[in-house]
This record gives structure tokens, sequence and C-alpha cells, in this order.
């Protein structure tokens, strides 16, 4: 730590989950737990805690990943924005969002991060290993923080 940053807080915080259905609730109260931290407006933190949650649902879900393997969530404040990102170790198929009709009881997470995200997309992690999806809050600490 420089002793000279005035910054009470980390930048970044990152956590490693395993595959399993609790992690997304996990997940949720984690980001909830730093936003207060940050200080984060409670209409972003709400915002950010909900698209968490799809982005770790979907890894739990869908991502196909060796036994054993784990969901990391990084979270990154910075030049008023907040950035996070989830990682798993499956088949590295990139996600898109598709349109769910009227009584699907899934299929509407991605939808859901492009309408409330600034910004946010996927890419292959290093190494051939998994994925990394994303979404960007842009403005999210009011002016002076």
């Amino acid at each position: 730590m420089n002793l000279k940053d005035p910054t009470p807080f980390p930048p970044d915080v990152v956590w490693r989950l395993p595959t399993s259905r609790r992690s997304p609730a996990r997940g949720r109260v984690l980001l909830a737990e730093q936003a207060r931290e940050w200080k984060l407006p409670p209409e972003t933190a709400d915002t950010a805690v909900l698209l968490v949650s799809e982005l770790l649902t979907n890894a739990c879900l869908h991502a196909r990943a060796p036994r054993g393997r784990h969901i990391a969530a990084r979270c990154v404040l910075g030049d008023g924005g907040l950035r996070v990102e989830v990682s798993d170790a499956g088949d590295g198929e990139l996600p898109t969002p598709h349109e769910a009709g009227p009584d699907d009881e899934s299929g509407r997470g991605l939808a859901l991060v492009a309408a409330l995200a600034s910004r946010w997309g996927a890419y292959p992690r290093p190494y051939g290993i998994g994925k990394t999806v994303w979404f960007e809050l842009h403005d999210v600490l009011p002016p002076g923080t």
C-alpha cells in the first residue's frame, strides 16, 4: 500500500466463488458491502448488484466448466466509473443476448445487462481457458468524490 495515497479503499477487489447455485447470492452480498464501503449512490449499487447477479448466474448455469473450477468476480472503481468482470473456466463460448419469449423462464439476463449498463462485453481469457464477461457503469460517483 502506498502510504502517501489518501484513498481509504482499494481501487479493485476480486472474489473467487465456487461454481454453485449459491454463488450469485454471495456475489450480491459481497458487491453490496463493497458498494457501501466505496460510498456508491444506492441506485448505482442496486444496478451493479443486479447485473453481477446475472453474470454470476450465467457463469454457474451455462459455462460448462470442469468440476472444481471457480468463478472470479473483479470490481474496479476508477475515473467515475465501475467495471465488474466475471470470469469462468468454461468452454470459452462467448455469450450473446437473445430474445426470450413471454413464456420463457430464463434468457433475459444479458438483455438486462445491455439495457442497464453503460457498456458491456465479453472476451476469451488468455491461454484458451474460459471467458470474461464484463459491464461498466459510468459516472457512478458524485462530483468531487
